[in-house]
């Protein structure tokens, strides 16, 4: 508890306006607003969260003075993670058992990606072992970095490469989605206005992220912000204490944050190592998008479940956004964030184990560049 406490603190310290960049930030809010406008305007999927990500990224790298520091994430995780979390009802923890199929999809959809994208990035990419092996698994940025740093790789290349990844599938996904389905993600994602709820539902909110924050520290979770809130909401929602939902003014915000955080990555890192890394990306994510559909559409017809709900549950990145897709389509969102949970812990775990089996140590040196900005940790 005194650690939690003092983590509040600390956060609370890296807002002061010597810490804080206040300025850079707003300039980047500002962007993000006017490209959540422009996409919201032009009907496109989750407009204020792909809109900001767009515009903050197109000014990241043409070197505009964006900033958008780690701590601001969390409140914002926290707004999510009850969002995610108010999905979650009795008939859902119900369904659970009949998630066995599914579940060894995902553990085979993995290792394909795992290969082949390590391959690529190995053999395309000419990066180090080290570094192709840990830039080449389906999630875990954080962890990722930090591995293969220990083990020689280059942390600046796998941060990146992450990075990429990350960005690359939430800007072509929903996009796909909306095409293939023939229906809209632009709709508000949330509850109703937050002029038209009581009080007592914002009191739920900040009672649950609060909660939550605490939790997922004590429990020591990855993006424990925002899987802490979860859990919190879950409880709430699953033990019929309340069904409040956020007002979609409130997710609105944060996702426009979040799509700020996600496009701000890459400032401050060298434009020619950010677009070798965006380029390599573009294959990359085109290897996991090809293994992600394939193994949706087998283990949707030896499942019974929806394709889109597969894909959505294995999409190689994004847990936050992956999930807000799902609450725009009304499908199992309980399913999709269970899943991508399932989907980090698993390669946190056997990523370390699976490189010391195989002995592909010794990384040699990395292509040079320029430290990307510090990521908080999150499923990705």
């Amino acid at each position: 508890m005194s650690s939690w406490l003092a983590e509040l603190r600390n956060g609370f310290a890296a807002l002061s306006p010597s810490a804080f960049p206040y300025g850079r930030f707003a300039l980047a809010i500002a962007i993000g607003i006017c490209g959540g406008y422009v996409f919201s305007r032009a009907g496109l999927p989750l407009p204020w969260m792909l809109g900001a990500m767009s515009f903050c990224t197109v000014a990241a790298l043409s070197g505009a003075p964006v900033a958008a520091p780690p701590v601001i994430r969390s409140p914002m995780a926290a707004v999510i993670g009850v969002m995610l979390g108010s999905g979650f009802t009795p008939a859902i923890v119900g369904q659970v058992p009949h998630w066995i199929v599914p579940l060894a999809g995902l553990v085979v959809f993995m290792i394909a990606c795992g290969v082949t994208v390590v391959w690529y990035f190995r053999v395309l990419g000419g990066y180090d072992r080290t570094t192709a092996f840990f830039s080449g698994m389906p999630g875990g940025l954080v962890e990722m970095v930090i591995y293969g740093e220990e083990r020689g790789g280059d942390a600046r290349v796998i941060a990146l490469v992450h990075s990429a990844r990350i960005l690359m599938v939430v800007m072509t996904l929903p996009f796909i989605i909306q095409w293939s389905q023939g229906v809209s993600l632009a709709r508000p994602v949330g509850g109703v206005s937050m002029f038209d709820v009581p009080m007592l539902s914002q009191g739920w909110l900040v009672g649950c992220g609060l909660a939550g924050a605490l939790l997922g520290h004590l429990l020591r979770l990855p993006a424990k912000t925002l899987l802490g809130a979860m859990i919190v909401s879950a409880a709430v929602h699953i033990s019929g204490l309340s069904d409040f939902k956020p007002s979609f003014e409130i997710v609105n915000a944060a996702q426009v944050v979040l799509g700020v955080v996600i496009g701000c990555r890459f400032a401050g890192t060298a434009t020619r190592v950010v677009l070798k890394v965006l380029a390599l990306s573009v294959g990359s994510t085109a290897i996991l998008l090809f293994w992600m559909t394939l193994f949706a559409v087998v283990v949707a017809r030896l499942s019974g479940f929806e394709a889109v709900t597969l894909i959505l549950a294995y999409s190689p990145g994004g847990l936050a956004e992956m999930s807000l897709i799902a609450v725009a389509l009304n499908v199992e969102v309980a399913f999709v964030a269970a899943f991508h949970i399932i989907r980090v812990f698993l390669v946190m775990i056997a990523a370390p184990l699976l490189f010391g089996w195989l002995g592909a140590g010794g990384g040699d040196a990395g292509p040079a560049g320029e430290n990307p900005p510090e990521e908080p940790g999150h499923p990705s």
